[in-house]
């Protein structure tokens, strides 16, 4: 069985260039492996993420992220059974803020900036749909 699991949290400490890319490397090795896909945004030391993949892995996954340090404030957001995989093409994409039209973000939210925890999950899924058509995802 595939599941969508959609969370927030914050960042316990100030997270640099460099902590942030080896958090993504770290993920997509991970996430190779254990048959995980999905999604990653951080800004202003807030993470959003859409994992997707076999029920077991995802979960044993989240349980992971919830206790890890690094994170707090950890909230679910959205976890929904799946038929097929939306980001079967990325282990782990992240999204690349630069191009992320503040216009988007007000379209499912109360204001333009990006704040998962005052979106609906359903809200933040849909925004990561039109980030991926919209080519606001980098893979590398």
């Amino acid at each position: 069985m595939l599941v969508h699991l959609l969370y927030a949290s914050r960042a316990a400490h100030a997270m640099s260039s460099p902590d942030l890319a080896a958090i993504l490397k770290q993920s997509r090795e991970h996430n190779a492996g254990e048959g995980i896909t999905g999604l990653l945004c951080h800004s202003d030391g807030v993470f959003m993420q859409l994992l997707e993949g076999g029920r077991d892995a995802v979960n044993a996954r989240y349980q992971r992220i919830a206790s890890d340090p690094r994170h707090k404030d950890v909230i679910l957001l959205s976890y929904t059974e799946i038929a097929e995989r939306e980001f079967a093409g990325w282990t782990m994409g992240q999204v690349n803020l630069h191009r992320l039209n503040p216009g988007l973000v007000l379209k499912y939210s109360a204001t333009s900036l990006l704040d998962p925890y005052s979106m609906s999950g359903r809200a933040m899924l849909s925004l990561f749909r039109e980030l991926v058509s919209s080519g606001a995802i980098e893979c590398s």
